[in-house]
């Protein structure tokens, strides 16, 4: 029996000895990896702008030409990620989202198709709800990670935390992560179950578990988040970042490449950790317009039993990179339909309407957004940004893909409970990020920097705010009449005058409002910032939402009218003068 057993453990050990044995002999003494990563997609799979009716020079038809030629180099090994934020933007992926769910989704069509190897989700992606998520891990041949996101209440991952990926005997670990501040952007029901956790706290638990269990000769990030983490006033040791990339990069030893998104700004650096070892963090951009990639040279080393590891960033441009023909045959059927989709009308417009009036004053492109809400909510009181820059509708028949144009994002429409003091107090905040006081003729208006040739950067952070000023921020209200005072101080700008009916506003009536599931969540500040709300607290005041988000509700809107008036019914302007009204050089239009 003794023998036995000696006998058993001895074949056990020889066993694991060949084993071992094996994979070192197995394992290439050179070999070159190519890490290709796309993030922040924003449904842009075809080369063509739906929203616009028109050809782009960059998406996924261009990603796969570009990691094909690469793959066709047999002398190195492919690994294609994608970092989150692609269930949001073009209408092909809001079809699959919330038209024609019983078919797959475009998405895991066409990245099954292009064969990627790993994603992380985004907070855009989250934001389709669970219906659409859910229903994507399932269709994804390819696993879809976020180790911080995890069951409420538990440390069980909703997502898988991370994969190993193999290629000739090497193993490349991918831990994912996402971005934690989704509970202060998204309604609850989008993310029921699942709690959002700190970045650097969940690498610094799972990179050693990974490390012990997998012994990885890669290990990668593959984070959703950005660069900055003093975005929006935050500091390094603010727990659940928003923007944590780099204090995992500094604070968590053992990456080799970190691939980040969600800020939509380019970045190639290399940062050193805690442990002097460096990381290169990669971030491509947004839809489509550029890939990540890094190239790995690894050589082993017969010394020290590892491989030595030469690494190199890049960004590379898909401007001049051709379309896939096969994949746009492979998908010409799926475009066809999506193009029917859009083309579809839903009513009349008398006017063209444009959102650039709508940073300068009240503007029939704003009160449009305001009519609806007031109309759909039943609130006494409406707030609303422009949700871009330069969107424009022309006269005439107006089609599903102009709804896009209106109104960019998924939100809902919630109607909440607020006094006549926060309504001011909010509306305080908005235009204090919005206008600046002009001390010349040479100052801006509005908070913006602009570069040489007077293009804009971005706006700016007003001072003693937290929070930066984006177009998306800059409320404006509606059901009541109001100014804008620029040449007082902050916090005294708004003179609130009536309601729009005429009766009186009083600081201590509670009203109804509507606004944005984004806005209603604390996104921006103008309730938690401006309005001094506490942010456990805004659950508490939402009186109601819709089941579907509001662009769904325009678009029913606008059908039921058939032929819609966009006015401006000037229930607030800007005092002592409306740039807008009294014109400025053409030149000066350029700006936006």
């Amino acid at each position: 029996m003794l023998k036995n057993s000696f006998l058993r453990s001895l074949y056990l050990l020889a066993f694991i000895l060949f084993v071992s044995s094996c994979s070192s002999f197995n394992r290439p003494k050179e070999i070159e990896i190519d890490l290709i990563q796309t993030s922040d997609v924003h449904g842009s799979i075809f080369p063509y702008d739906f929203i616009k009716d028109k050809p782009v020079t960059h998406s996924l038809a261009q990603v796969s030409t570009f990691v094909n030629e690469l793959r066709s180099d047999k002398n190195k090994e492919v690994v294609l990620l994608d970092n989150g934020d692609i269930l949001q933007g073009q209408p092909p992926v809001y079809y699959s989202n919330y038209e024609e769910v019983n078919l797959p989704h475009i998405c895991s069509k066409v990245m099954n198709y292009m064969g990627y190897d790993v994603a992380t989700i985004g907070n855009h992606d989250i934001e389709a709800g669970h219906a659409v998520y859910d229903k994507l891990i399932n269709e994804f041949r390819f696993p879809w990670l976020a180790a911080n996101a995890v069951l409420k209440g538990t440390d069980t991952p909703y997502f898988k935390p991370y994969t190993v990926i193999r290629r000739k005997g090497i193993k490349i670990a991918v831990l994912g992560l996402i971005t934690p501040g989704i509970p202060h952007w998204l309604p609850e029901n989008l993310w029921k179950g699942i709690e959002f956790l700190d970045m650097v706290e969940t690498a610094e638990n799972w990179v050693p578990k990974i490390m012990e269990k997998e012994n990885p000769d890669l290990l990668v990030g593959l984070f959703h988040s950005g660069h900055d983490y003093t975005y929006g006033g935050s500091t390094a040791s603010e727990e659940r970042n928003e923007n944590a990339s780099l204090l995992v990069a500094q604070r968590v030893p053992g990456f080799d490449v970190i691939l980040i998104g969600h800020d939509h700004d380019e970045f190639n650096q290399w940062v050193l950790s805690r442990d002097s070892s460096r990381v290169l963090v990669l971030d491509p951009g947004s839809h489509a317009r550029n890939i990540a990639l890094a190239q790995i040279q690894l050589s082993w080393n017969k010394e020290t039993k590892e491989y030595n590891k030469q690494i190199e960033g890049s960004l590379v441009s898909l401007a001049d990179v051709k379309v896939d023909t096969s994949f746009m045959n492979e998908f010409e059927t799926d475009f066809t339909s999506f193009k029917q989709y859009v083309s579809k009308k839903v009513g009349v417009f008398t006017e063209t309407i444009t959102s650039v009036p709508a940073f300068f004053g009240d503007s029939p492109f704003m009160d449009l957004i305001h009519r609806v809400q007031l109309e759909v909510s039943k609130a006494d009181i409406s707030f609303a940004a422009p949700l871009s820059m330069r969107s424009e509708i022309d006269s005439g028949d107006v089609y599903v893909r102009d709804l896009f144009e209106l109104y960019r994002f998924e939100n809902f429409l919630y109607t909440i409970e607020l006094s006549g003091k926060e309504v001011k107090d909010y509306l305080e905040y908005s235009y204090d990020g919005w206008f600046n006081q002009m001390k010349s003729s040479s100052d801006h208006l509005l908070r913006f920097r602009t570069d040489d040739h007077g293009k804009l950067i971005k706006f700016e952070r007003p001072p003693a705010y937290r929070l930066f000023k984006r177009y998306y921020n800059f409320d404006s209200a509606d059901g009541i009449r109001y100014e804008v005072d620029v040449r007082k101080p902050r916090g005294e700008r708004v003179l609130i005058l009536s309601m729009n009916d005429g009766t009186a506003f009083r600081y201590d009536k509670k009203y109804k409002v509507a606004l944005n599931s984004y806005r209603g969540n604390g996104g921006g500040g103008h309730l938690t910032e401006g309005a001094g709300i506490p942010h456990d607290e805004l659950s508490s005041r939402i009186l109601s939402s819709t089941d579907k988000d509001f662009r769904y509700y325009m678009l029913k809107w606008i059908e039921k009218n058939g032929t819609v008036d966009p006015v401006c019914n000037m229930n607030w302007k800007v005092v002592p003068l409306s740039w807008w009204k009294k014109g400025k050089k053409k030149d000066e239009k350029l700006i936006f």
